[in-house]
């Protein structure tokens, strides 16, 4: 299965994928405007043995087949750790 995989200029972190490359009309223009405008970073073929960074290839494939895209948020860093004293 093909994707391009973009960023935004608002929300720098996160990749949107899509089935084709400059192919926006199965995202919802909400999205698109949260996103700000993308820029490609890169195009490839996805398949069940292809590894991923951040996200799960499977799911991906099955989100772009279903609905045209995967929106890929960074998990939250937290600014201290969980075991991290209080200051009282």
């Amino acid at each position: 299965m093909h994707c391009a995989i973009y960023k935004g200029n608002k929300r720098p972190d996160d990749y949107l994928y899509i089935e084709k490359e400059d192919d926006f009309s199965r995202v919802p223009q909400s999205l698109l405007d949260i996103m700000g405008e993308l820029s490609l970073v890169i195009s490839l073929e996805l398949s069940a043995d292809r590894q991923l960074a951040q996200a799960d290839v499977t799911k991906v494939m099955q989100l772009l087949a279903e609905q045209g895209y995967y929106l890929q948020i960074p998990p939250k860093v937290h600014e201290k750790p969980l075991n991290a004293k209080r200051d009282t």
